[in-house]
C-alpha cells in the first residue's frame, strides 16, 4: 500500500472535501500512536485480560473426520468477550478516539456483533455511543439490538432501501459529515476511506498473529490453507495478513451468494461486482447497469454488503487470495454439521468459510492442515434459522 492509503489501484478518500482534514487527521494521529510502547501495552493489556486473547485453535477431529480430508483447526473467535472477533477493533479505535479527545463514538452494524463490541467499549470508556442498524437487521437480530441498549446505546433504525448494512453505513457517514467534529466513527469492516481499511486490519492482525504462532506449536508447520468468510472482510483480513508473504499457503475467502448468484439474492462482490467507488473506497461493488448500487441479500446480515474492503479487491486481483461464493443453503448445511458433531455453534458468517471448506475438503489430502476462523458465534442468528428451517 501506498502513503496515499491504495492497494494497487484500490482505496483511497473518495470522500466530500470537507471530509478529508478530519480523514487526515484521524490517519496523522493514529500514527502518531500506533508503535508507541503506552498504546500497544494498553491494547495488549486489554486483548488479554479484557477480550481474553489469545483465543484458542482449536483441532475439530469430529469434522475433520465428516469430511474425510484434511486436518482441521478453528481459529476460536467466538469465545472472544462478546462473541466474535469485532472486539478487537472496536477497543483499538476506542484508545485512538480517547487519545484524539473524543467522548461521542458512533458506527455502523449489520449482524449487530460490531454494534455489541463498539457498545462494549464505549460502556468501558465512558463514552456516548450511537450506533446506525438497517431496519431489517433490528428485526432479524433483536438480541443484539436488546444487547447494545442494556450496554447504553442508542440505536438508530434506518428505513431506507433495504434497510440492511448498506443502507446502515450510508445513515453513520451521513451522521459524522455532519457532526464531524464532536465524534469519531468506528468502521467496523476494512472498507471505508483510509486509513480505515489499514487500521482496521492493523487492530485484527492479532488473529493472524496468533493462528501462525499456535499452529507452528501445534504442528511444527504452517498450514496448507485458510478459510475466512468475507462480507467487508475484517476477519478475514486479520486472519491471511500473517500469511500473506508464505507463498505455499493457499488463501480462501467465502463470500455470500445467498439464493444463488443466478438470482438477484445475492452479495457476491467479488464473483460479480465491478470496480467502483462505495462508501469513500474504490473497489469492487455489485452495480446496476446505470452505475446504482445493486440491493444484496444474505442470511447472514453480517455479509449481506454490496462492496469490498480495498485490501481483499487488490488480493483478488494478484491471485493471492482464492474467493468464493457460497448460498445460505450450503451455509446453513455446514452450521448444522459443526454443531451436531463439535457443540459448536459457529456465526452464519462464518458457516460460509465452513461451507466453502466442505466443498473443496476433496482437494486436500488428510495429512493436510487448515485453519478456519470461526469468526463469531452462533447465538444471535438463532431465531433467524428457527424461521429459515421454519419452526417458528
Amino acid at each position: 500500500m501506498n502513503t496515499a492509503g491504495f492497494f494497487g489501484q484500490y482505496g483511497g478518500q473518495y470522500v466530500p472535501e470537507a471530509m478529508l482534514p478530519i480523514l487526515n487527521h484521524i490517519a496523522a494521529e493514529y500514527d502518531k500512536i500506533k508503535e508507541t510502547g503506552a498504546f500497544k501495552d494498553e491494547l495488549d493489556e486489554l486483548f488479554k485480560n479484557y477480550v481474553g486473547r489469545p483465543s484458542i485453535l482449536y483441532e475439530a477431529k469430529h469434522f475433520t473426520e465428516k469430511l474425510g480430508g484434511p486436518k482441521v483447526y478453528l481459529k476460536r473467535e467466538d469465545l472472544n468477550h462478546t462473541g466474535a472477533h469485532k472486539i478487537n477493533n472496536c477497543l483499538g479505535q476506542a484508545l485512538l478516539a480517547r487519545h484524539m479527545g473524543k467522548k461521542h463514538v458512533i458506527a455502523e452494524t449489520g449482524a449487530g456483533q460490531h454494534g455489541v463490541a463498539t457498545a462494549t467499549a464505549a460502556a468501558l470508556f465512558g463514552m456516548k455511543c450511537t450506533i446506525f442498524m438497517g431496519r431489517e437487521d433490528v428485526e432479524r437480530q433483536a438480541l443484539n439490538v436488546y444487547r447494545m441498549n442494556m450496554l447504553g446505546a442508542d440505536v438508530v433504525s434506518v428505513a431506507d432501501g433495504t434497510g440492511t448494512l448498506k443502507e446502515a453505513v450510508d445513515a453513520a457517514i451521513n451522521y459524522w459529515v455532519d457532526n464531524k467534529d464532536d465524534i469519531f466513527y468506528i468502521i467496523g469492516s476494512a472498507v471505508g476511506p483510509h486509513p480505515y481499511p489499514s487500521m482496521v486490519r492493523d487492530f485484527h492482525s492479532v488473529i493472524g498473529k496468533e493462528a501462525r504462532e499456535q499452529i507452528l506449536a501445534k504442528e511444527g508447520r504452517l498450514p496448507d490453507a485458510l478459510f475466512a468468510c468475507v462480507g467487508g472482510g475484517s476477519n478475514a483480513i486479520g486472519l491471511y495478513s500473517a500469511f500473506l508473504a508464505d507463498e505455499k499457503v493457499k488463501i480462501y475467502g467465502a463470500e455470500a451468494a445467498g439464493r444463488g448468484i443466478d438470482t438477484p439474492d445475492h452479495a457476491a462482490t467479488l464473483t460479480l461486482g465491478k470496480v467502483g467507488v462505495l462508501h469513500g473506497s474504490k473497489s469492487y461493488v455489485l452495480q446496476e447497469e446505470n452505475g446504482e448500487v445493486k440491493p444484496v441479500y444474505s442470511i447472514s446480515a453480517g455479509l449481506d454488503y454490496p462492496g469490498i474492503g480495498p485490501e481483499h479487491a487488490w488480493l483478488k486481483d494478484t491471485g493471492r487470495v482464492d474467493y468464493r461464493a457460497i448460498t445460505d443453503r450450503e451455509a446453513v448445511a455446514a452450521l448444522e454439521t459443526l454443531s451436531l458433531c463439535e457443540g459448536i455453534i459457529p456465526a452464519l458468517e462464518s458457516a460460509h468459510a465452513l461451507a466453502l471448506l466442505k466443498k473443496l475438503s476433496g482437494e486436500f489430502g488428510r495429512d493436510d492442515i487448515v485453519i478456519v476462523n470461526l469468526s463469531g458465534r452462533g447465538d444471535k442468528d438463532v431465531e433467524q434459522l428457527a424461521k429459515h428451517k421454519g419452526a417458528v
